[in-house]
């Protein structure tokens, strides 16, 4: 019998899977506003460059005919972002006068922004414009590189010391780090705070999703799963709504940071995965977990007769050679999680690699960031709620497989929309961006199904390290498009295409319980085998002899 056989007897889809599931789910939509917050955060107001300081002349001619002399136009008549000219060009102020190879500098005074959207933003504090622009991005890039380092982290430390502890440090490390962003004053404490953040990026997604896969029978595995991705969204529509309400910045990363000091305090009531006390010998704290989950299902007496030879029982088979993972060597050792492995690596690094590249620069898009930030969180509803139901009906594999293609296709077709149609390739732009949202979560899902409980969370660190190195190379595939416009649609659509094609090789994990080790799954996959073979020696002899049906066994 299989351990969610367990479950079921113990109230299945009870109060204790709701109650919990609905308590791992909410930070993470918190989490999901520190993912996109440098949209709102660092955002790039219009500005031009500081005059030089003449108060006489200022007040004289205005502040408006000054800034005409003293700063040229660029092609669409706004004011020049970088450059100045050496000397007033008192000329300008004629109507239709214009000059002709006059000296221009940089800006040796400084910026003039405007604050009538965005008070302060850290481009403004910091003056991250011009020569200075790509320490924005750097800024991006350092928060990845932390999301980076903590999937590789957490993925690997949840297996030693299990799912409840690095998920608790995680929310006290990202309430202290987030409100220390908001505090200090330097630009490098600013990048060091932000990879300390992203580091607890990978440790409250993977554990979180573990403890609800692990604690939930097979037959709400789904919806708890896609739940996630509904959790993500709500947070990108509450970012919006709340860097609406609070627009400057240190205030922003404040706001979304604090409420994780309540998440660490609840957090302690929730109960380690009695899988992984299980696999790791500690029975006796699995049994009492088991016994209060029995209790808040109303399933009190059932919870009262189980001891630990009874629970055992319902999990010798598959923990019989089970052991703890030390080394990520397990995740190629042997044929069946080898080839998990390596088609998972290019499907996290090439989702990630489009869904960042559509969703992590909203400004380019000429619309509203608050309007544009709304229209990809709302988009991802309808598309979330189609992955659901595929899921459900049809299965992983081909639901996983078309979102990754029809994004990739989405993607490729929005190079084809003529630039002066903004509406329409930003309306296109967020059916793409839905789709890779929808086949982002459908993977996480996917990804913790195939793996065996004893490297569950050493597979998903892994496979979040390629997704973050794909977060990681989207903004340096962005910067191709100063060499051609062509090349980030087709670097962001083409890799999203392998991808889906990619999971065609992976298991079908509909319906099908939990494997809890590295053996069971290679006796699973054998027997799999077996049986197709001697399917199609059925069919072999029934096509030499015509007259003999084959016989049909269900795998």
């Amino acid at each position: 019998m299989a351990f969610t056989d367990l479950l079921d007897a113990l109230g299945g889809v009870g109060r204790f899977q709701l109650v919990s599931t609905a308590l791992l789910l909410l930070p993470c939509s918190l989490l999901a506003c520190h993912n996109f917050l440098q949209n709102f955060t660092a955002a790039v107001p219009p500005h031009h460059c500081q005059s030089p300081a003449n108060h006489s002349a200022a007040a004289v001619y205005g502040s408006g005919a000054w800034l005409r002399a003293t700063v040229p136009l660029d092609p669409l008549g706004v004011p020049e972002p970088c450059r100045r000219f050496t000397r007033p060009q008192w000329a300008l102020l004629s109507p239709n006068a214009s000059v002709h190879r006059a000296a221009t500098e940089g800006c040796k005074d400084g910026w003039v922004y405007d604050h009538s959207v965005f008070p302060s933003t850290i481009v403004t504090e910091w003056d991250l414009v011009c020569e200075a622009r790509t320490l924005r991005d750097l800024a991006q890039s350092v928060y990845m590189a932390g999301v980076l380092a903590g999937a590789a982290v957490f993925g690997s430390l949840a297996d030693r010391l299990g799912r409840k502890a690095p998920l608790v440090w995680s929310y006290l490390q990202l309430a202290v780090s987030g409100a220390a962003t908001a505090y200090f004053s330097s630009f490098g404490t600013y990048c060091f705070c932000r990879f300390l953040m992203g580091m607890t990026f990978s440790g409250i997604i993977l554990n979180s999703l573990s403890l609800v896969v692990e604690w939930m029978p097979t037959r709400g595995r789904t919806v708890a799963g896609i739940l996630l991705g509904y959790s993500f969204t709500s947070g990108q529509l509450i970012l919006a709504g709340v860097a609406y309400l609070i627009r400057p910045w240190r205030w922003l990363q404040f706001a979304v940071s604090v409420p994780f000091l309540v998440s660490f305090l609840y957090s302690w009531w929730l109960p380690e995965s009695s899988r992984w006390l299980l696999l790791h010998g500690k029975s006796q704290v699995a049994l009492k977990n088991l016994r209060k989950v029995a209790a808040m299902n109303g399933r009190k007496e059932e919870g009262e007769r189980l001891t630990k030879e009874v629970v055992n029982s319902y999990i010798q088979s598959e923990f019989a050679t089970g052991r703890p993972s030390n080394s990520v060597l397990d995740l190629f050792r042997t044929p069946a999680i080898r080839k998990v492995t390596c088609c998972l690596m290019v499907v996290w690094f090439c989702n990630s690699l489009a869904y960042y590249g559509l969703a992590m620069d909203l400004q380019k898009f000429g619309l509203s960031v608050y309007l544009v930030q709304v229209l990809f969180g709302v988009i991802d509803i309808p598309a979330m709620l189609v992955a659901t139901a595929s899921m459900i009906y049809v299965g992983r594999r081909a639901t996983v497989a078309s979102f990754l293609i029809l994004a990739g296709l989405m993607v490729i077709s929005n190079m084809f929309v003529p630039e002066d149609m903004q509406s329409l390739r930003t309306a296109q732009a967020a059916l793409g961006k839905g789709c890779l949202a929808s086949s982002f979560i459908c993977v996480y899902l996917f990804t913790g199904e195939l793996y065996p409980t004893e490297i569950r969370q050493m597979g998903m660190g892994f496979a979040s390290v390629n997704a973050r190195l794909g977060g990681l190379a989207a903004p340096l595939l962005t910067m191709l498009g100063e060499f051609s416009a062509i090349l980030p649609p087709v670097g962001f659509g083409v890799p999203s295409i392998l991808a889906g094609l990619a999971v065609c090789f992976l298991a079908e994990t509909r319906d099908v319980p939990l494997v809890e080790t590295i053996d069971a799954m290679e006796r699973r996959v054998k027997e799999r085998l077996s049986r197709k073979d001697a399917e199609e020696k059925v069919e072999e002899v029934s096509l030499q002899q015509p007259g003999v049906s084959p016989l049909k066994e269900t795998i």
